[in-house]
């Protein structure tokens, strides 16, 4: 008996990386698993319906239940489409976990309108609209007077809530809203009997990690791996099942260690019984305690690359914003 027995399970982005080692293991503890991916590149062009395909075929290879969906999660019908899949396929839906996320990297003043648009559609947008399109299901059910265990798991990631990335305004500010909606969704559907979490994964090796430094690094054959994408699935497959009690959370998952979110919190206040004054505002401020943000990238950086120093960092910061803008003029 797996944890996930009799849950169907629709997960997006599910041909490679994380998304792909979440299908397998969810289809290996009992999960009837709808495979969506329409197999784009790390930007989001191109498709390829064979990406999805393959996992399929590993999971039923294996003696577990799978299908395959190639819309889009940007693509409101697409959406849809793939909650159907599940209904027609098995006839239930679970669990959703939207996984799915594309990436442009380049610096605010280089990218455009659509690069910002595209990813923002596939990882907030994407994320909104197949929850929308399963919890009107859920809802009718339980209307109905089916009550059962429903469960969302998104992904966000450290960019976005814990690490300021250059380069990444489009993919932190997706994140960042995933994470948001993530606590909204949790109270409004919780009258259905549906549960919404979050993972964040942090020091993952995918496609879109692979180029940072260190991240191609594997350990001797037989050690643990932190950074292989297969150690968020028991994450995500926890928070999917039915005996999972929470909801609401977001949780970080680096290697082993999981890790408790909280999101934004007030930190020191000045006060005045009346409106301040510019001047007055300039001398008081000077008391509250702030966070730099370069100071927050050196720390999240350590692991990778050590100790640097805040001129080298900014000299890396130059370098990748460069880089990103003749990629794209290059382009134009």
């Amino acid at each position: 008996m797996g944890s996930l027995d009799r849950r169907v399970v629709l997960i997006t982005g599910a041909g490679r990386g994380i998304g792909r080692e979440e299908a397998l293991f969810f289809a290996a503890e009992g999960a009837k698993v709808v495979v969506n991916d329409p197999g784009v590149a790390v930007d989001g062009t191109g498709g390829d319906a064979g990406v999805a395909a393959k996992v399929v075929e590993e999971i039923t290879a294996r003696g577990g239940q799978a299908v395959a969906n190639t819309d889009s999660v940007a693509d409101w019908d697409g959406a849809r489409r793939m909650v159907e899949t599940a209904l027609e396929s098995f006839g239930d839906l679970h669990v959703v976990v939207n996984n799915a996320t594309i990436e442009r990297n380049m610096g605010l003043t280089d990218l455009s309108e659509e690069d910002f648009d595209d990813v923002v559609a596939v990882k907030l947008k994407g994320t909104f609209a197949v929850t929308h399109w399963a919890a009107r299901h859920w809802r009718d059910r339980y209307q109905a007077g089916v009550h059962a265990d429903r469960a969302v798991v998104n992904t966000s990631s450290g960019s976005g809530l814990l690490n300021p990335l250059p380069a990444q305004v489009s993919y932190a500010a997706g994140n960042a809203g995933v994470a948001a909606l993530t606590t909204v969704a949790a109270l409004e559907l919780g009258r259905y009997d549906v549960r919404v979490n979050c993972i964040s994964p942090s020091m993952a090796r995918t496609r879109l990690t692979v180029a940072v430094p260190g991240m191609s690094e594997e350990p001797p054959a037989g050690r643990f791996d932190p950074l292989h994408p297969a150690a968020c699935a028991p994450v995500a497959a926890y928070l999917a099942g039915a005996a999972c009690p929470l909801t609401g959370q977001v949780l970080s998952v680096r290697g082993g260690t999981v890790t408790v979110n909280h999101g934004w919190f007030l930190g020191g206040h000045i006060h005045k019984d009346g409106p301040w004054s510019v001047e007055e505002l300039a001398e008081k401020v000077k008391e509250l305690p702030m966070d730099d943000p370069f100071d927050k990238l050196a720390q999240a950086l350590t692991g990778a690359l050590g100790a640097i120093g805040r001129d080298r960092l900014q000299e890396m910061i130059n370098a990748l914003l460069d880089q990103g803008g003749q990629s794209d003029n290059a382009s134009a």
